[in-house]
Protein backbone atom coordinates (compact mmCIF):
# COMPACT_ATOMS: atom_id res chain seq x y z
CA UNK A 1 0.00 0.00 0.00
CA UNK A 2 1.25 3.71 -0.85
CA UNK A 3 0.45 6.23 1.59
CA UNK A 4 0.71 9.86 0.32
CA UNK A 5 0.31 13.17 1.52
CA UNK A 6 -0.65 16.63 -0.22
CA UNK A 7 1.74 19.21 -1.78
CA UNK A 8 0.59 23.18 -0.23
CA UNK A 9 3.15 25.76 -0.45
CA UNK A 10 6.00 22.97 -1.24
CA UNK A 11 5.34 21.03 1.78
CA UNK A 12 4.21 17.35 2.05
CA UNK A 13 1.50 17.88 4.60
CA UNK A 14 -1.46 15.52 5.77
CA UNK A 15 -4.68 16.55 5.62
CA UNK A 16 -5.78 19.29 8.75
CA UNK A 17 -8.21 16.68 10.13
CA UNK A 18 -6.06 13.67 9.86
CA UNK A 19 -8.53 11.78 8.19
CA UNK A 20 -7.88 9.61 5.35
CA UNK A 21 -9.28 7.63 2.47
CA UNK A 22 -8.23 4.35 0.85
CA UNK A 23 -8.02 3.82 -3.20
CA UNK A 24 -8.83 0.48 -3.96
CA UNK A 25 -7.06 -1.97 -6.46
CA UNK A 26 -10.19 -2.62 -9.19
CA UNK A 27 -8.42 -5.92 -10.11
CA UNK A 28 -7.20 -7.42 -6.72
CA UNK A 29 -9.49 -5.43 -3.91
CA UNK A 30 -6.72 -4.93 -2.21
CA UNK A 31 -5.83 -1.60 -0.85
CA UNK A 32 -3.69 0.59 -3.89
CA UNK A 33 -3.41 3.81 -2.15
CA UNK A 34 -4.58 5.52 1.47
CA UNK A 35 -4.38 9.27 0.88
CA UNK A 36 -5.38 12.60 3.05
CA UNK A 37 -8.98 13.19 3.12
CA UNK A 38 -9.00 17.22 2.21
CA UNK A 39 -11.69 19.61 4.11
CA UNK A 40 -12.13 23.04 4.20
CA UNK A 41 -9.83 24.50 6.03
CA UNK A 42 -6.70 22.17 3.85
CA UNK A 43 -8.66 24.26 0.57
CA UNK A 44 -8.11 27.55 2.12
CA UNK A 45 -4.53 26.68 3.54
CA UNK A 46 -3.61 25.39 -0.83
CA UNK A 47 -5.63 28.66 -1.58
CA UNK A 48 -3.89 31.28 0.11
CA UNK A 49 -0.11 29.35 -0.81
CA UNK A 50 -1.18 29.59 -4.15
CA UNK A 51 -2.34 32.91 -3.76
CA UNK A 52 1.33 34.24 -1.69
CA UNK A 53 3.44 32.41 -4.61
CA UNK A 54 1.65 34.38 -7.47
CA UNK A 55 2.73 37.80 -7.50
CA UNK A 56 6.87 36.55 -7.41
CA UNK A 57 5.99 33.57 -9.81
CA UNK A 58 4.02 36.15 -12.19
CA UNK A 59 6.96 38.48 -12.55
CA UNK A 60 9.25 35.68 -13.30
CA UNK A 61 11.19 35.88 -16.65
CA UNK A 62 10.10 33.75 -19.28
CA UNK A 63 13.70 32.02 -19.47
CA UNK A 64 13.70 30.94 -15.64
CA UNK A 65 10.27 29.51 -16.35
CA UNK A 66 11.35 27.74 -19.27
CA UNK A 67 14.32 26.13 -17.39
CA UNK A 68 12.31 24.58 -14.76
CA UNK A 69 9.35 23.61 -16.76
CA UNK A 70 12.02 21.82 -18.75
CA UNK A 71 13.44 20.31 -15.74
CA UNK A 72 10.43 19.20 -14.52
CA UNK A 73 9.82 17.10 -17.93
CA UNK A 74 13.23 15.40 -17.42
CA UNK A 75 12.14 14.58 -13.63
CA UNK A 76 8.77 13.45 -14.67
CA UNK A 77 9.88 11.06 -17.44
CA UNK A 78 12.88 9.63 -14.71
CA UNK A 79 9.68 8.56 -12.60
CA UNK A 80 8.59 6.45 -15.13
CA UNK A 81 8.66 3.35 -13.29
CA UNK A 82 6.84 5.10 -10.27
CA UNK A 83 4.01 5.94 -12.56
CA UNK A 84 4.03 2.74 -14.40
CA UNK A 85 3.39 1.13 -10.78
CA UNK A 86 1.01 3.43 -9.24
CA UNK A 87 -1.47 3.16 -12.43
CA UNK A 88 -1.39 -0.43 -12.28
CA UNK A 89 -2.32 -0.44 -8.78
CA UNK A 90 -4.73 2.33 -8.55
CA UNK A 91 -6.37 2.37 -12.04
CA UNK A 92 -6.16 -1.23 -13.53
CA UNK A 93 -4.11 0.18 -16.25
CA UNK A 94 -1.06 -1.39 -18.20
CA UNK A 95 2.29 -0.75 -17.61
CA UNK A 96 2.59 0.13 -21.49
CA UNK A 97 -0.43 2.65 -20.96
CA UNK A 98 1.57 4.37 -18.06
CA UNK A 99 4.61 4.38 -20.11
CA UNK A 100 2.68 6.40 -22.69
CA UNK A 101 1.65 8.67 -20.49
CA UNK A 102 4.62 9.34 -18.68
CA UNK A 103 5.79 9.94 -22.14
CA UNK A 104 3.09 12.49 -23.26
CA UNK A 105 3.01 14.00 -20.14
CA UNK A 106 6.91 15.12 -20.36
CA UNK A 107 5.75 15.97 -23.45
CA UNK A 108 3.54 18.65 -22.49
CA UNK A 109 5.47 20.34 -19.98
CA UNK A 110 8.05 20.63 -22.72
CA UNK A 111 5.57 22.22 -25.09
CA UNK A 112 4.78 24.55 -22.24
CA UNK A 113 8.00 25.13 -21.87
CA UNK A 114 8.68 26.47 -25.25
CA UNK A 115 5.07 28.99 -25.16
CA UNK A 116 6.46 30.77 -22.48
CA UNK A 117 7.37 33.48 -25.05
CA UNK A 118 4.38 32.91 -27.29
CA UNK A 119 2.76 35.18 -24.29
CA UNK A 120 2.15 37.69 -27.16
CA UNK A 121 -0.03 41.04 -27.53
CA UNK A 122 -0.23 43.64 -30.40
CA UNK A 123 0.07 47.23 -31.48
CA UNK A 124 -3.41 48.91 -31.94
CA UNK A 125 -4.02 51.57 -34.21
CA UNK A 126 -5.73 54.05 -32.29
CA UNK A 127 -7.78 57.14 -33.23
CA UNK A 128 -6.44 59.36 -30.41
CA UNK A 129 -3.54 61.19 -31.95
CA UNK A 130 -0.49 60.23 -30.26
CA UNK A 131 -1.85 57.57 -28.65
CA UNK A 132 -0.04 54.25 -28.48
CA UNK A 133 -2.63 51.54 -27.79
CA UNK A 134 -1.71 47.44 -26.86
CA UNK A 135 -3.60 44.51 -26.44
CA UNK A 136 -1.04 42.65 -23.24
CA UNK A 137 -1.52 38.82 -22.14
CA UNK A 138 -1.19 38.83 -18.79
CA UNK A 139 -1.23 36.03 -16.14
CA UNK A 140 -4.82 35.48 -14.33
CA UNK A 141 -3.94 34.20 -10.98
CA UNK A 142 -4.76 30.97 -9.10
CA UNK A 143 -6.05 28.24 -12.01
CA UNK A 144 -8.07 25.55 -10.48
CA UNK A 145 -7.05 22.15 -12.39
CA UNK A 146 -9.39 18.99 -11.98
CA UNK A 147 -7.83 16.05 -13.73
CA UNK A 148 -9.71 12.89 -14.44
CA UNK A 149 -8.31 8.89 -13.85
CA UNK A 150 -8.26 7.27 -17.78
CA UNK A 151 -5.45 9.32 -18.43
CA UNK A 152 -4.40 10.36 -15.35
CA UNK A 153 -0.23 11.59 -16.06
CA UNK A 154 -1.29 13.00 -19.49
CA UNK A 155 -4.38 14.71 -17.81
CA UNK A 156 -3.12 15.87 -14.72
CA UNK A 157 0.28 17.37 -16.13
CA UNK A 158 -2.17 18.66 -19.16
CA UNK A 159 -4.51 20.59 -16.26
CA UNK A 160 -1.21 22.43 -14.38
CA UNK A 161 1.48 22.87 -17.24
CA UNK A 162 0.47 26.06 -19.59
CA UNK A 163 -1.18 27.90 -16.63
CA UNK A 164 2.13 27.55 -15.02
CA UNK A 165 3.75 28.49 -18.21
CA UNK A 166 1.72 31.59 -18.28
CA UNK A 167 3.21 32.62 -14.97
CA UNK A 168 -0.35 31.39 -13.01
CA UNK A 169 0.07 29.24 -9.70
CA UNK A 170 -1.94 26.51 -9.48
CA UNK A 171 -3.52 23.91 -7.33
CA UNK A 172 -4.47 20.65 -8.85
CA UNK A 173 -7.30 18.52 -7.83
CA UNK A 174 -6.82 14.75 -7.88
CA UNK A 175 -9.29 12.18 -8.67
CA UNK A 176 -10.23 9.95 -6.12
CA UNK A 177 -9.41 7.04 -8.06
CA UNK A 178 -5.56 7.60 -8.50
CA UNK A 179 -4.36 10.32 -5.93
CA UNK A 180 -1.07 8.58 -6.09
CA UNK A 181 -0.33 9.24 -9.48
CA UNK A 182 -1.45 12.63 -9.50
CA UNK A 183 0.27 13.48 -6.22
CA UNK A 184 3.52 12.32 -8.01
CA UNK A 185 2.76 14.58 -10.50
CA UNK A 186 3.18 17.21 -7.75
CA UNK A 187 6.16 15.79 -6.06
CA UNK A 188 8.07 16.15 -9.80
CA UNK A 189 7.37 19.71 -10.21
CA UNK A 190 8.60 20.71 -6.41
CA UNK A 191 11.72 18.03 -6.93
CA UNK A 192 12.30 20.18 -10.51
CA UNK A 193 12.67 23.06 -8.33
CA UNK A 194 9.23 25.37 -8.86
CA UNK A 195 9.15 27.32 -5.83
CA UNK A 196 6.94 26.98 -3.00
CA UNK A 197 2.71 27.53 -3.79
CA UNK A 198 2.97 27.66 -7.33
CA UNK A 199 2.28 24.01 -7.98
CA UNK A 200 -0.74 22.69 -4.85
CA UNK A 201 -2.10 19.01 -5.64
CA UNK A 202 -4.86 18.17 -2.60
CA UNK A 203 -6.53 15.12 -2.50
CA UNK A 204 -10.22 14.16 -1.09
CA UNK A 205 -12.48 11.44 -0.13
CA UNK A 206 -14.81 10.85 -3.13
CA UNK A 207 -17.92 11.57 -0.86
CA UNK A 208 -16.38 15.09 -0.06
CA UNK A 209 -15.81 16.00 -3.79
CA UNK A 210 -18.78 18.22 -4.73
CA UNK A 211 -18.10 20.11 -1.11
CA UNK A 212 -14.05 20.88 -2.05
CA UNK A 213 -14.58 21.69 -5.59
CA UNK A 214 -17.37 24.07 -4.99
CA UNK A 215 -15.35 25.31 -2.12
CA UNK A 216 -12.39 25.95 -4.38
CA UNK A 217 -14.22 27.70 -7.21
CA UNK A 218 -15.96 29.86 -4.81
CA UNK A 219 -12.85 31.32 -3.65
CA UNK A 220 -12.42 34.62 -4.49
CA UNK A 221 -8.53 34.16 -5.59
CA UNK A 222 -9.15 31.20 -7.77
CA UNK A 223 -9.60 33.13 -11.36
CA UNK A 224 -9.99 30.02 -13.96
CA UNK A 225 -10.91 26.70 -13.80
CA UNK A 226 -10.42 23.74 -15.79
CA UNK A 227 -12.14 20.29 -15.71
CA UNK A 228 -11.45 16.81 -17.87
CA UNK A 229 -14.18 14.49 -17.28
CA UNK A 230 -18.06 13.48 -17.59
CA UNK A 231 -20.26 15.32 -19.24
CA UNK A 232 -22.61 15.03 -16.11
CA UNK A 233 -20.22 17.03 -13.72
CA UNK A 234 -18.67 19.05 -16.14
CA UNK A 235 -22.34 20.61 -16.13
CA UNK A 236 -21.81 21.17 -12.70
CA UNK A 237 -18.83 22.39 -13.03
CA UNK A 238 -20.00 24.77 -15.67
CA UNK A 239 -23.02 26.29 -13.73
CA UNK A 240 -20.54 27.02 -10.40
CA UNK A 241 -18.14 28.63 -12.93
CA UNK A 242 -21.16 30.97 -14.22
CA UNK A 243 -22.35 31.31 -10.44
CA UNK A 244 -19.04 32.92 -10.10
CA UNK A 245 -18.23 34.91 -13.49
CA UNK A 246 -15.55 32.58 -13.73
CA UNK A 247 -13.84 31.15 -16.87
CA UNK A 248 -13.84 27.34 -17.85
CA UNK A 249 -12.22 25.24 -19.95
CA UNK A 250 -13.93 22.34 -20.11
CA UNK A 251 -13.17 19.14 -21.80
CA UNK A 252 -16.29 16.19 -21.11
CA UNK A 253 -17.27 13.07 -22.71
CA UNK A 254 -17.48 11.70 -26.04
CA UNK A 255 -19.21 9.41 -28.64
CA UNK A 256 -16.53 9.33 -30.95
CA UNK A 257 -18.07 8.37 -34.34
CA UNK A 258 -15.67 6.38 -36.68
CA UNK A 259 -16.75 6.57 -40.80
CA UNK A 260 -15.86 4.21 -42.93
CA UNK A 261 -16.81 4.91 -46.40
CA UNK A 262 -16.97 2.03 -49.12
CA UNK A 263 -14.03 3.00 -51.14
CA UNK A 264 -11.80 2.81 -47.44
CA UNK A 265 -8.99 0.74 -47.59
CA UNK A 266 -9.97 -1.81 -45.37
CA UNK A 267 -6.80 -3.03 -43.45
CA UNK A 268 -6.34 0.28 -42.68
CA UNK A 269 -9.73 1.24 -41.45
CA UNK A 270 -9.69 -1.98 -39.19
CA UNK A 271 -6.07 -0.94 -37.84
CA UNK A 272 -7.29 2.52 -36.69
CA UNK A 273 -10.15 0.82 -34.85
CA UNK A 274 -8.79 -1.97 -33.28
CA UNK A 275 -6.35 0.98 -31.41
CA UNK A 276 -9.44 3.78 -31.03
CA UNK A 277 -11.60 1.39 -29.84
CA UNK A 278 -9.70 -1.23 -27.45
CA UNK A 279 -6.34 1.19 -26.31
CA UNK A 280 -6.60 1.46 -22.86
CA UNK A 281 -9.82 -0.30 -22.50
CA UNK A 282 -11.76 1.97 -24.54
CA UNK A 283 -11.47 4.42 -21.20
CA UNK A 284 -10.41 7.44 -23.33
CA UNK A 285 -12.31 10.29 -24.15
CA UNK A 286 -11.46 10.23 -27.30
CA UNK A 287 -12.08 6.12 -27.92
CA UNK A 288 -14.01 4.96 -30.95
CA UNK A 289 -17.38 4.73 -29.59
CA UNK A 290 -19.69 4.04 -33.11
CA UNK A 291 -18.28 2.02 -35.82
CA UNK A 292 -19.68 3.47 -38.65
CA UNK A 293 -19.47 1.36 -41.89
CA UNK A 294 -21.05 1.37 -45.25
CA UNK A 295 -23.01 -1.55 -45.55
CA UNK A 296 -20.99 -2.63 -49.35
CA UNK A 297 -18.08 -3.51 -47.47
CA UNK A 298 -19.15 -4.14 -44.06
CA UNK A 299 -19.65 -8.18 -44.00
CA UNK A 300 -15.45 -7.63 -45.04
CA UNK A 301 -14.94 -5.32 -42.97
CA UNK A 302 -16.50 -6.81 -39.84
CA UNK A 303 -15.27 -10.38 -40.52
CA UNK A 304 -11.33 -9.11 -40.67
CA UNK A 305 -12.09 -6.49 -37.32
CA UNK A 306 -13.59 -9.32 -35.08
CA UNK A 307 -10.79 -11.60 -35.80
CA UNK A 308 -8.23 -8.90 -34.82
CA UNK A 309 -10.25 -8.15 -31.62
CA UNK A 310 -10.43 -11.67 -30.74
CA UNK A 311 -6.85 -12.20 -30.72
CA UNK A 312 -6.62 -9.40 -28.24
CA UNK A 313 -5.63 -11.02 -24.97
CA UNK A 314 -7.47 -9.27 -21.65
CA UNK A 315 -6.70 -10.26 -18.05
CA UNK A 316 -4.26 -9.36 -14.91
CA UNK A 317 -2.67 -5.51 -16.11
CA UNK A 318 0.30 -6.91 -14.54
CA UNK A 319 0.72 -9.65 -17.36
CA UNK A 320 1.54 -9.35 -21.07
CA UNK A 321 -2.20 -8.18 -22.13
CA UNK A 322 -3.57 -5.33 -24.49
CA UNK A 323 -7.03 -5.02 -21.84
CA UNK A 324 -6.34 -5.14 -18.30
CA UNK A 325 -8.83 -4.17 -15.72
CA UNK A 326 -11.18 -1.45 -15.79
CA UNK A 327 -11.44 1.52 -13.29
CA UNK A 328 -13.95 -0.71 -11.28
CA UNK A 329 -15.93 -4.18 -10.97
CA UNK A 330 -19.14 -1.86 -11.78
CA UNK A 331 -17.49 -0.48 -14.86
CA UNK A 332 -17.24 -4.06 -15.78
CA UNK A 333 -20.95 -4.89 -14.78
CA UNK A 334 -21.86 -2.00 -16.88
CA UNK A 335 -20.16 -4.01 -20.06
CA UNK A 336 -22.68 -6.71 -19.59
CA UNK A 337 -25.29 -4.66 -19.18
CA UNK A 338 -24.80 -2.97 -22.60
CA UNK A 339 -23.95 -6.69 -24.16
CA UNK A 340 -27.22 -7.72 -22.64
CA UNK A 341 -29.68 -4.62 -23.78
CA UNK A 342 -27.63 -4.78 -27.57
CA UNK A 343 -28.72 -9.02 -27.88
CA UNK A 344 -31.91 -8.57 -26.46
CA UNK A 345 -33.13 -5.38 -28.59
CA UNK A 346 -31.37 -7.53 -32.24
CA UNK A 347 -27.95 -6.75 -32.40
CA UNK A 348 -25.65 -9.85 -33.11
CA UNK A 349 -22.34 -10.69 -30.80
CA UNK A 350 -19.78 -10.91 -33.58
CA UNK A 351 -16.45 -11.73 -30.77
CA UNK A 352 -15.90 -10.96 -27.17
CA UNK A 353 -18.57 -10.96 -24.76
CA UNK A 354 -16.94 -12.59 -21.53
CA UNK A 355 -16.07 -10.77 -18.30
CA UNK A 356 -13.84 -11.58 -15.57
CA UNK A 357 -14.04 -9.83 -12.48
CA UNK A 358 -12.91 -6.18 -13.55
CA UNK A 359 -11.56 -7.11 -17.06
CA UNK A 360 -14.32 -7.76 -19.96
CA UNK A 361 -12.35 -9.19 -23.45
CA UNK A 362 -12.46 -6.98 -26.50
CA UNK A 363 -16.52 -6.88 -27.89
CA UNK A 364 -17.73 -5.90 -30.69
CA UNK A 365 -21.63 -5.99 -30.97
CA UNK A 366 -22.93 -5.59 -35.07
CA UNK A 367 -26.17 -4.57 -36.78
CA UNK A 368 -26.79 -2.11 -33.78
CA UNK A 369 -29.56 0.40 -33.68
CA UNK A 370 -30.90 3.36 -32.63
CA UNK A 371 -32.90 2.52 -28.76
CA UNK A 372 -29.90 0.43 -27.81
CA UNK A 373 -27.54 1.43 -25.19
CA UNK A 374 -24.19 1.14 -27.44
CA UNK A 375 -25.81 3.62 -29.95
CA UNK A 376 -26.69 6.31 -27.64
CA UNK A 377 -24.22 6.50 -24.26
CA UNK A 378 -21.20 6.43 -23.86
CA UNK A 379 -19.85 3.31 -22.81
CA UNK A 380 -16.31 4.01 -21.49
CA UNK A 381 -15.25 0.68 -21.66
CA UNK A 382 -14.06 -2.36 -24.04
CA UNK A 383 -18.21 -3.30 -25.88
CA UNK A 384 -17.97 -1.43 -28.95
CA UNK A 385 -21.18 -0.70 -31.93
CA UNK A 386 -20.81 -1.52 -35.53
CA UNK A 387 -23.37 0.61 -37.16
CA UNK A 388 -24.44 -0.72 -41.00
CA UNK A 389 -25.17 2.33 -43.38
CA UNK A 390 -26.30 2.76 -46.80
CA UNK A 391 -24.59 5.80 -47.99
CA UNK A 392 -22.08 8.49 -47.01
CA UNK A 393 -25.42 10.63 -46.01
CA UNK A 394 -26.54 8.09 -43.00
CA UNK A 395 -23.07 8.21 -41.86
CA UNK A 396 -22.68 11.68 -41.46
CA UNK A 397 -26.20 12.13 -39.95
CA UNK A 398 -25.54 9.07 -37.63
CA UNK A 399 -22.36 10.61 -36.77
CA UNK A 400 -23.63 13.91 -35.65
CA UNK A 401 -26.33 12.03 -33.90
CA UNK A 402 -25.08 12.51 -30.44
CA UNK A 403 -24.93 14.82 -27.74
CA UNK A 404 -21.45 14.99 -27.82
CA UNK A 405 -18.64 16.23 -30.56
CA UNK A 406 -15.01 15.75 -29.30
CA UNK A 407 -13.53 13.54 -31.59
CA UNK A 408 -14.37 11.52 -34.74
CA UNK A 409 -12.25 9.58 -37.76
CA UNK A 410 -12.83 9.22 -41.48
CA UNK A 411 -11.58 6.58 -43.97
CA UNK A 412 -11.70 6.75 -47.73
CA UNK A 413 -8.89 6.33 -50.43
CA UNK A 414 -10.39 10.34 -51.51
CA UNK A 415 -9.03 12.86 -49.91
CA UNK A 416 -11.39 15.03 -51.14
CA UNK A 417 -14.29 13.50 -50.57
CA UNK A 418 -13.14 12.30 -46.59
CA UNK A 419 -12.35 16.35 -46.47
CA UNK A 420 -15.78 17.15 -47.50
CA UNK A 421 -17.26 14.35 -44.78
CA UNK A 422 -14.81 15.93 -41.88
CA UNK A 423 -16.00 19.32 -42.78
CA UNK A 424 -19.68 18.23 -42.18
CA UNK A 425 -18.80 16.37 -38.46
CA UNK A 426 -19.88 18.06 -35.64
CA UNK A 427 -16.77 17.64 -33.63
CA UNK A 428 -13.42 19.67 -32.31
CA UNK A 429 -11.15 16.91 -33.63
CA UNK A 430 -11.20 15.04 -36.73
CA UNK A 431 -9.05 12.73 -38.09
CA UNK A 432 -8.79 11.31 -41.80
CA UNK A 433 -7.64 7.66 -42.60
CA UNK A 434 -6.28 7.07 -38.73
CA UNK A 435 -7.69 6.71 -35.34
CA UNK A 436 -10.08 8.45 -33.09
CA UNK A 437 -7.33 8.35 -30.32
CA UNK A 438 -4.50 10.49 -31.40
CA UNK A 439 -3.10 13.24 -28.73
CA UNK A 440 -0.13 15.80 -29.06
CA UNK A 441 0.96 18.44 -26.72
CA UNK A 442 0.83 21.66 -29.92
CA UNK A 443 -2.27 20.67 -31.06
CA UNK A 444 -5.72 22.45 -30.33
CA UNK A 445 -7.41 19.83 -28.05
CA UNK A 446 -11.19 20.08 -26.97
CA UNK A 447 -15.07 19.46 -28.30
CA UNK A 448 -18.06 20.87 -29.46
CA UNK A 449 -21.45 20.48 -28.24
CA UNK A 450 -22.02 18.36 -24.80
CA UNK A 451 -17.67 17.74 -25.38
CA UNK A 452 -17.04 21.10 -23.91
CA UNK A 453 -15.74 24.20 -24.87
CA UNK A 454 -12.40 26.06 -24.99
CA UNK A 455 -8.67 24.34 -26.41
CA UNK A 456 -5.82 22.97 -24.10
CA UNK A 457 -2.08 22.50 -26.49
CA UNK A 458 -0.11 25.15 -27.59
CA UNK A 459 -0.98 28.40 -28.74
CA UNK A 460 -4.92 27.88 -28.29
CA UNK A 461 -4.39 27.04 -24.50
CA UNK A 462 -2.70 30.65 -24.00
CA UNK A 463 -6.26 32.38 -24.09
CA UNK A 464 -7.48 29.80 -21.95
CA UNK A 465 -5.28 31.03 -18.94
CA UNK A 466 -4.40 34.91 -19.21
CA UNK A 467 -6.66 37.98 -19.55
CA UNK A 468 -6.20 40.23 -22.73
CA UNK A 469 -5.90 43.60 -21.65
CA UNK A 470 -5.89 46.51 -23.42
CA UNK A 471 -3.37 49.32 -22.26
CA UNK A 472 -2.58 52.95 -23.81
CA UNK A 473 0.01 55.41 -23.72
CA UNK A 474 -1.04 58.95 -24.30
CA UNK A 475 -0.31 62.34 -24.21
CA UNK A 476 -0.47 63.87 -21.47
CA UNK A 477 -1.46 67.69 -22.48
CA UNK A 478 -4.35 66.44 -24.97
CA UNK A 479 -7.06 68.31 -25.76
CA UNK A 480 -10.47 67.31 -24.43
CA UNK A 481 -14.03 69.31 -25.21
CA UNK A 482 -14.46 70.34 -21.70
Amino acid sequence: MLEIQQIIGGKFVAAKSGKTFDRIDPFTGKVATRAPASGLDDVKAAVAAASAAFPAWSRTGPAERRALLLKAADTLASKAGEFAKIMVDETGGTAPWAGFNTMLAAGILREAAAMVTQIQGEIIPSDKPGTLSMAVRQAAGVCLGIAPWNAPIILGTRAIAMAIACGNTVILKASEQCPGLHMLIGQALVEAGLPDGVINVISNAPEDAAAIVEALISSPEVKRVNFTGSTKVGRIIGELCGRHLKPALLELGGKAPMIVLDDADIDAAVNGAIFGSFANMGQICMSTERIIVDEKIADEFVAKLAARAAKLPAGDPRGHVVLGSLVSPQAAAKMEEFIADGIGKGAKLVTGGKRNGSVVEATLLDHVKPGMRSFEEESFGPVKPIIRVKDEEEAIRIANDTEYGLSSSVYSRDIQRAMAVAARIESGICHINGPTVHDEAQMPFGGVKGSGYGRFGGKAAISEFTDLRWITIEDPNQHYPF
